[in-house]
Formats: C-alpha cells, structure tokens, sequence
C-alpha cells in the first residue's frame, strides 16, 4: 500500500511518521502515544483488540479512534493517488462523536412459542431450560401430546399483538386448554375469544404471516420457518440469550415543542407517521408520541421532519456535519479535488467496500467513505452542506432488498439533486449528483462508481461550522450551498408536499383576525402587540399546511420551493392596518377595516340595529370590549327584544282552514 507521507501530514497538519509493525514489536510507540494524554487515531482495524487493551490498560479507551485507510483507500488500483483520501478519513475518524442516550429494557424470559404442530412444541422443549415456555398451537391438526407436561401446550390464534421485548400484549381468539385424557391427539376443550396474554417473547414458527411490520426488528420477536432447520437453530440460540436487562439505545431525540402535526383538532404535518416502519410512532394530541422501545433506528422520521423535533442522535446533526466538514478541509488541504462522498451503513455497506477491495479494483481515489448508522437518517441538510463544503457528488450505498423502506430516502435524494442541479452543481452531466446506488455486488458497485461522472464543485467552498439543532444547521447549510453554488439562482420550485417553501396570501381578503398565527408551530408567521399586523418568514415555514387549513377566509395558499433571497432576508411585512379606536376611552382595539365591515353589514339591515335605538347599538360596536359591556348594562339591550316572529304552521292549521271554508278534508 503506497503512502504519500507529503499529502496526508498537509491534510492532517503534521509530520507523518512512518512504522513497520506497530501493533507488534513497536507497540511501545503506542502505548507512549496514548501516554501523552491526546487522541490518538490508529488507521487500522485489523488489530483493534489489541489497541483497545493497550488503551484500556492506561485508562484511554475514550481517547482512541480508528480509520479503514487500507481497505477503503489503499487497497485499489489508484491507491497510488489516495494519499489526500487518507488525510481526509484518519481527519474525520479523530472528529469526537458524543454517544446516544439509551433505555432500559427487562426480560424475566417468559415466552410465548407461537406454531401450529410439533415443530413448535420441540423448540419449548429445546428452550425450557432457559426460558419460562408456553407453546400456543393455531388450528392445530393431528398433534401427539407429550408424555410430561413440562411446559403448557394451549390452543389459539392471535388476533392482534403489541410490545416489544420484555412488554408484549396479545389478543388471542379461539383460546382453549387440552384435555389431560388425550390419547393419541391433542383434543381441546371449548374455545373462547378474546383471550389476552403477555410475555417477555414471542417465538413464531408458524410460518404464515408476521404478527408485527418490519419484523425483524421488532426487539423480542423472533421468526423462523419451520422447514428451515438452520433457521430454526439459529433463533433457538438468539432466544436463550434474551433474560436479563439491556441497555437499548434512543436513536430519535423528540422535542415536542417544535412538532407541527396538529393545531386547535385540525391535522398539519403527518410526514413521520406515514414513514415509520414499526409503528413506534403514534398522534398524541397536537405533537406526536415516538416510543424508544419500538423504535429500530432507521432515521427516517428524522429525515423527513421537517422543524426538527424528530433528530437523529446517532451521531447529532451538527456532529455528523462536523465529521463531513472536517473530513472536506482535509481532502482538500492534501491536495484533493472533485470528492464524490459515498454513504454506506456498517451491515452491509462495509462489508461490500471491504469485498471489493480485497477481490477487485477498489473504491476510486476520489470516493470519500462515510459510514452512517443508518443510510435512511440521511437528509438534505448533510447534502446540502457537502456541496457547501465542495464535494461533487453523494452517492449512498443501499441494499438490493432493504430492510427498511426506502421511499423516504428516494425522496430526500430526489430533493438534495434538484437543489444542487439548481445551482449549477449538475452542470454539464445528465446524470443524477446524489443518487442512490442499490446492489449486494461489490463489482457492481465499483463499476458503477468507476462510471457515474461527478458534478461542478463550488468554486470556493464554504468552512461554516455547524452548530445547533437540527433545523438550523439545515438553514446554514442551504445558505452556504447557495453562497458557493457554481450558477446560483434567486429561487427553485419544489414538487407539492416539499418541506420547504413559502406562502402566497390574498391580502385583500385577510380580516388579520390572527388565526394563522396561533396555528402555526414554527413561528414562520407571527404578529405584533402594538398594532395589527402579520409578518411572515420564509425560512422557518415547513409546508404544514396548518395555516391554510385555519384561516376562517381561506386567503392562504401553500408554495412549495426554496427562496434563497427570502431565507436570507428578514420577516417580511405581509399586512398592516391601522387600528380602530375605541369610539368611548380611545382604546385600540381589532382593525379599522373589520370594525367597519361589521357595521356597514348591520347597520339598518338587522332589527337590532333599526332607528334611534339600533344606533345605540351600532355605537357599541365601535367600543373596546369594556365599553360596550358597560353601555350594555346601562342601556338594558334585550337580545330578545325583537318583533315576534310568525307562529310555525302545522297540518291542523291547514285543516281548520279547510273546514272553516266548507271544503272536504
């Protein structure tokens, strides 16, 4: 593996210095780095064990981090020209990440074994030892029954489960006990729905349809079919291990307070509900409820929430944008150019990176590696900041049969290329700038990257550095791209149901009654105490819709797209009036414009508002709220008072007319 010592010490502001077999007789060059009392970063993980030991011994296990060089750089038919690379992975691998909250999950290890024959009951037999086992047997056919009851055999069929490991609830119709007087067959007793049962696990060797959605992650819930015997082993080991308490990490921080699903019992935002997998997310009132224990990760409610009350915490937005940031100065302070970043997960990703440089051609020299917990968390904020910083090109690295949908991240990736083609960073290409590379083939992916032609990178690349949540390192880095964009414009419009845009109001019509403003969960649209008054910015508006689905006039109407000029401009005036003053203390109160409106509406046009008396009341409309309840004490107004109104006609009065004419009824 070629090193060029010159370019990684520019990248990584130092000298390198080289060694032969650090991880074995010059370990004590290590052990004396970790003594100093810095980080250190060891660009290999073949002997991660060893180091992590080393470190443990000297109280440094935080201090120590590890780069891929080898396999994601130096391995490759450019690795002769991957010395920037280098720079640039062992820069961003130093970079801190803090770690992820966790909860605390409990397993007595009381299992449900969920089957439809014997298969079911041999593994309650292969389990009893290790768990408190009941076997659940759906329309069970010819079943021998066992010679000793060590465990409970019951008939049923679950109508509809919930939970997660250590806290499952089951509903079960056709519930019924066997008979001890069974002979050659299982024979059960009278069944019953409606049944209820809990457990810590749930084991189904059923073979039909899951009880849960994206099964197999769904902490506790483990499938096997049954005529799979490997499989069957493999999930027999898995569920002896799963008593005792773990520690579950919390992958989404919510802050309800920036939740724009619903205002006043009228809906908004409903972009994470309709993208979880699992079903941890759930409407709760106005904001909406994500519970850790059901949560598996994938990051797309994060992605797709557009205020930011969804973040992803594995790593931080702003730490994951720091990690980009510094692994870009990097690259082009070792003298690198035109970066193609390549987003992969540690599953399935690395292990194809790895496969192909070690069997084939190896990553290009200019494809930066970026491994994410998950490739679903990605969103356009990490796109938009990477062009910023002067990449050419995202590329995110996926399965050919995900795990987790994928249409959120199709449509993110859909976003972050029509932004950045928007401004020039398409230019020349046909072809996609982020796009979305699906294959198990470590061959096809190198040919596929060896093919797929770069953007126009910024011409001088932005260095903001990210800090915040997540909604502002999203402002900053749309800024940014667009400060840096090759061929900027003023303004890109954006499909219906983009999280971005402004708003178009019909201010003639617009009473400024204010509702928009209470509705709206971002503070986009706000008002002003001393007279009345509606501002609007843009850069805040999340396209929740809240505020069109409000307003008593409907003068609100949604434009999706991404106004550079109005992000970086102060709220703009969108209505000011003058107020109307108290015709009695001179009070302001309400508009000019809707004071009159009422009055030209009722004036002599309503019994109440009629002659000497109706101008008393007409008066009162032109009074602030004390006034008029004063006036209205003084002057007796009777709501009441009007004319009497026509007696209802009945069918006896028609008849009684009829009679009384001599007509036949």
């Amino acid at each position: 593996m070629s090193l060029d010592a010159e370019a990684i010490g520019r990248g990584c502001g130092g000298t390198l210095e080289l060694a032969d077999q650090l991880c074995g007789r010059e370990l004590d060059r290590f052990r004396a780095a970790v003594q100093g009392g810095g980080a250190v970063t060891v660009s290999c993980t073949l002997q991660s064990p060893l180091f992590d030991e080393v470190a443990s011994e000297l109280g440094a296990e935080d201090r120590v981090a590890y780069a891929k060089i080898r396999e994601t750089a130096g391995w490759s038919i450019q690795g002769h020209e991957a010395g920037p690379k280098m720079a640039a992975l062992l820069a961003a691998s130093a970079e801190p990440v803090p770690n992820a909250a966790t909860v605390a999950i409990e397993s007595q290890g009381v299992a449900l074994i969920y089957g439809r024959d014997e298969a079911a009951i041999e593994v309650g037999r292969r389990l009893a030892e290790h768990l408190d086992v009941t076997v659940l047997l759906s329309r069970p056919g010819t079943v021998e029954p066992p010679m000793r009851n060590d465990f409970p055999i019951v008939q049923g069929t679950v109508a509809g489960a919930t939970g997660r490991l250590g806290a499952f609830a089951l509903r079960i119709d056709d519930y019924a006990l066997p008979a001890p007087s069974s002979r050659s067959q299982l024979i059960f007793g009278p069944s019953r729905n409606g049944a209820n049962s809990t457990c810590d696990i749930v084991i189904d060797v059923t073979g039909g349809t899951p009880l849960f959605p994206a099964h197999e992650v769904r902490l506790g819930y483990l499938r096997a079919d049954p005529r799979d015997p490997a499989a069957i082993e493999r999930m027999i080991a898995e569920a002896s291990h799963l008593v005792g308490t773990f520690d579950k990490t919390r992958f989404v921080d919510f802050h309800a307070e920036l939740c724009a699903h619903s205002r006043s019992r009228i809906t908004g935002c409903t972009r994470c509900l309709e993208v979880c997998p699992t079903g941890a997310i759930s409407p709760a009132g106005d904001t909406v409820a994500i519970d850790p224990y059901i949560c598996a990760g994938c990051g797309n409610c994060a992605s797709v929430c557009p205020t930011g009350a969804a973040a992803y915490a594995l790593p931080p937005a702003d730490a994951l944008m720091r990690r980009l940031r510094t692994l870009m100065v990097a690259y082009q302070a070792a003298g690198g150019h035109d970066a193609v970043i390549l987003f992969h997960d540690g599953d399935h990703g690395e292990p194809l990176i790895d496969a192909l440089a070690r069997h084939g051609d190896g990553l290009p020299a200019r494809v930066l590696p970026v491994r994410v917990n998950e490739i679903t968390q990605l969103g356009p904020e990490a796109f938009a900041a990477l062009f910023a910083y002067g990449a050419a090109g995202v590329r995110i690295l996926g399965r050919d049969r995900p795990k987790h949908d994928l249409d959120s991240l199709r449509r993110a990736v859909v976003l972050g290329d029509t932004l950045a083609r928007g401004l020039g960073y398409g230019s020349g290409i046909s072809e996609p700038v982020v796009s979305l590379i699906e294959t198990d083939d470590p061959d096809v992916l190198g040919a596929t990257l060896a093919a797929q032609p770069s953007g126009q990178a910024a011409g001088a690349p932005s260095r903001f550095m990210p800090v915040g949540g997540k909604r502002e390192v999203l402002r900053f880095a749309f800024n940014e791209m667009h400060a840096a964009a090759p061929e900027p414009v003023a303004r890109i419009p954006l499909a219906a149901g983009a999280p971005f845009g402004g708003l178009e109001f019909r201010t003639e019509d617009c009473t400024l009654c204010l509702a928009c403003v209470g509705a709206c969960p971002t503070h986009a649209l706000s008002d002003s105490t001393d007279r009345p008054f509606l501002a609007f910015e843009e850069s805040l508006c999340v396209q929740c819709g809240l505020c069109a689905n409000t307003c008593p006039e409907s003068v609100i109407t949604l434009k999706p797209g991404v106004d550079f000029e109005a992000w970086a401009a102060p709220r703009r005036v969108v209505k000011e009036e003058e107020p109307f003053a108290c015709v009695a203390c001179a009070k302001p109160f309400g508009t000019r414009s809707t004071i009159e409106r009422v009055v030209e509406k009722l004036r002599d046009r309503h019994w109440m508002f009629r002659g000497e008396a109706g101008e008393a009341r007409v008066q009162a409309l032109m009074m602030c709220e004390d006034c008029r309840v004063e006036v209205a004490v003084n002057q007796g107004f009777d709501p009441h008072a009007g004319p009497e109104r026509a007696r209802p006609r009945t069918t006896e009065d028609y008849l009684r007319e009829r009679a009384a004419r001599g007509e036949a009824i």
